[in-house]
């Protein structure tokens, strides 16, 4: 038993997935059920959705070995029951809730917060990654941070969202009602941009991707043409599709150099792009000819606003403009993690999502 589990909070013990210590790998643990300070709510956990961060954190990369302080219960996707609200709580979420969550947990105070740019925070601490996240059967948040759903909402759906807010984020800093839309990265979160893209109204949505899987993902939520840069050229295509105009609104969800290049060149002069994924370090970019010379704005997205996203999000959702349903292709029980991970790490899924109760799955379990 570890040093985590060793003193007892007083509402008992519970099961939750832990970094124990600097390295790879992850352990379920049986630690203490968090209490709430007076301004948080405590949830019990129903879903959970596995993220790319969450898959850093276990493999202890670099990105990992900056942001991250072990002991540390990981996840940050989830919803739950509101179980208990602390003494300040006034108003939000009640007990018995079925709420979403807002993983970035803001201070309220600083520069951004106070001009309403709560995404850009400068004293950000996300769930799973600087303070004790949503893996577990029972997670305490600021009662803020708690999106209250539609009681009959599915759970695997609703724990989505805070995902799915970075993909509407990046599909909506552009106006994109009618233009030329490319999606340049169909994992978990460009798939959904793509679902966005088509909910917001674009008049035509191209994605490109190496896996031919996750293509076919992206023509179930609505891409009109994908293209596999490893067997076509992307560039070649997209101005046959586009008459060879290019598109209007590059929206990069990869992060890879030449998914980057591909799509600055497809982009045409005084286009948009948003800017979504990572790249593993520097890369080597033609800043003249791919910005400048185009009069391109480029926009660099991080998070969701708070909260303008959420309530789009809402909106997309609830008028039908959006189905995320296909893109919830595997379901585990929270104990068999380990084969959750590995399934994500192959590339063979949309988003996986974990049920710490498994009689609370929606879906038949993997």
């Amino acid at each position: 038993m570890t040093a985590r589990a060793a003193s007892r909070g007083s509402l008992g013990s519970m099961r939750a997935i832990v970094k124990p210590s600097p390295g790879p790998g992850l352990e379920m643990d049986d630690v203490p059920i968090p209490t709430p300070g007076p301004s948080d709510v405590l949830i019990q956990v129903k879903a959970t959705s596995i993220c790319g961060t969450d898959m850093h954190i276990r493999d202890w990369d670099p990105w990992a070995q900056t942001h991250v302080r072990p002991p540390l219960i990981v996840g940050h996707e989830l919803c739950g029951i509101v179980v208990e609200r602390g003494s300040a709580v006034a108003d939000g979420p009640e007990v018995g809730d079925l709420v979403s969550v807002e993983s970035h947990v803001v201070c309220g105070r600083c520069r951004f917060c106070r001009t309403g740019k709560g995404h850009l925070c400068e004293n950000t601490r996300i769930l799973g990654v600087h303070r004790d996240g949503v893996y577990a059967e029972y997670v305490t948040v600021p009662a803020i941070n708690a999106w209250v759903d539609p009681p009959d909402m599915p759970y695997s759906i609703a724990s989505l969202q805070e995902n799915f807010g970075n993909a509407v984020h990046t599909a909506s800093v552009s106006n994109i009602s009618g233009r030329k839309v490319l999606v340049t990265g169909c994992g978990p979160v460009g798939v959904m941009a793509i679902a966005a893209a088509r909910g917001l109204g674009a008049r035509a949505v191209f994605a490109t991707d190496v896996s031919d899987y996750r293509l076919e993902m992206a023509r179930t939520l609505g891409a009109d043409q994908t293209w596999n840069p490893l067997k076509e050229s992307v560039v070649e295509r997209g101005l046959e599709a586009t008459d060879g105009e290019g598109v209007d609104v590059l929206l990069e969800m990869s992060g890879a150099p030449s998914a980057i290049q591909e799509g600055f060149s497809l982009l045409k002069p005084g286009g948009e792009a948003a800017l979504l994924g990572l790249s593993s370090g520097p890369i080597q970019f033609d800043l003249d000819d791919n910005i400048v010379f185009k009069g391109a704005t480029v926009h660099g997205v991080i998070g969701r606003k708070m909260w303008d996203t959420w309530y789009e999000m809402r909106g997309l959702l609830r008028a039908g403009a959006v189905d995320l349903s296909p893109l919830v292709t595997h379901r585990f029980a929270l104990d068999d993690f380990e084969k959750a991970f590995d399934l994500m790490a192959s590339g063979e899924c949309g988003k996986v999502v974990m049920f710490p109760n498994p009689d609370d799955a929606d879906g038949p379990l993997s």
